[in-house]
């Protein structure tokens, strides 16, 4: 089921260039002791799944340089940036591939 919404999602909105379509994860309303947070004291997660990759940029040669990343990936984002969206009432962010710090693996 999730793969399907991805699908739609991704058709639905197609990034251009090196830029990166991602959903942030879910904040944490719960501590690791139960305590319930209010919503407007929890941080926003700097970790997403990518949605959907753009094909890449051009350098002044014309070589097509792809995106490393690709949809399914978890990264990690930089706490502030990338440019909110919403899709299909979904809240998501764009990001230049530049902009994410990294891959998580496994």
């Amino acid at each position: 089921m999730r793969g399907k919404i991805r699908q739609a999602l991704a058709r639905s909105l197609a990034p251009l260039g090196d830029r990166i379509l991602v959903r942030r994860a879910a904040k944490e309303v719960q501590t690791a002791g139960g305590i319930y947070l209010p919503s407007d004291k929890t941080k926003s997660p700097n970790e997403g799944e990518v949605v959907a990759v753009g094909p890449g940029i051009r350098d002044v040669s014309g070589n097509l340089h792809t995106p490393t990343l690709k949809a399914g990936d978890s990264v990690l984002l930089p706490e502030y940036g990338g440019s909110k969206i919403e899709v299909d009432g979904d809240e998501m962010y764009l990001y230049r591939e530049d902009d994410i710090l990294g891959k998580f693996s496994g």
